[in-house]
């Protein structure tokens, strides 16, 4: 396979690999795509719209996996994962109902356990309208604000950023054809 037949490919099919790279790593993949974004390799609109269905999704899994089964072994390893014992759910229950916007925001954009505070909405039956109110208003900051910055980084980088891309399809494509 040739790098201009890899580049050809990625480039036809950049929207079906961006979906499952945004499942794997959401924020990271956002920024990326944004930046590529200001270069014309995506549409913004289609990238807000996927990453705001992509988050608020993931987020209503987590929240059922709490709400359906608060007593398995699953939930009770997420619940140790941010310092939740079965003492504390009394009090983290107050907090999500007396300041929900504050504690999904922290929640949300607390990197690496922000699953865990969702399943901990869910475990606490938090309400789902309100869960889901405050978990947009998030979304749409967390991944407005990424995808903004990201673009205007793009298009401040401008003819460097395409050489890197171009450098890093090089790579690929010298790794992919050493490997088969």
């Amino acid at each position: 396979m040739s790098p201009d037949f890899i580049t050809h490919l990625l480039l036809q099919y950049r929207y079906w690999i961006l979906v499952p790279l945004s499942l794997a790593e959401g924020p990271v993949v956002a920024f990326v795509a944004g930046t590529l974004a200001a270069l014309g390799y995506f549409n913004m609109y289609f990238l807000a719209a996927l990453f705001f269905v992509r988050d608020v999704g993931l987020d209503g899994v987590y929240y059922a996996i709490g709400h359906f089964g608060a007593r398995t072994a699953f939930v009770r390893r997420m619940l140790v994962k941010i310092g939740v014992t079965q003492d504390h759910l009394e009090k983290v229950r107050v907090v999500w109902e007396k300041r929900p916007f504050a504690t999904m925001f922290i929640g949300k954009l607390s990197y690496g356990i922000a699953s865990a505070f969702i399943v901990v909405a869910g475990t606490v039956k938090m309400p789902l309208g309100k869960f889901f109110k405050y978990g947009s208003i998030v979304a749409v900051l967390q991944y407005g604000t990424l995808l903004l910055i990201a673009y205007f980084l793009g298009a401040s980088l401008g003819a460097s950023i395409t050489k890197f891309i171009e450098n890093v399809q090089s790579a690929i494509a010298s790794a992919a054809i050493a490997i088969s």
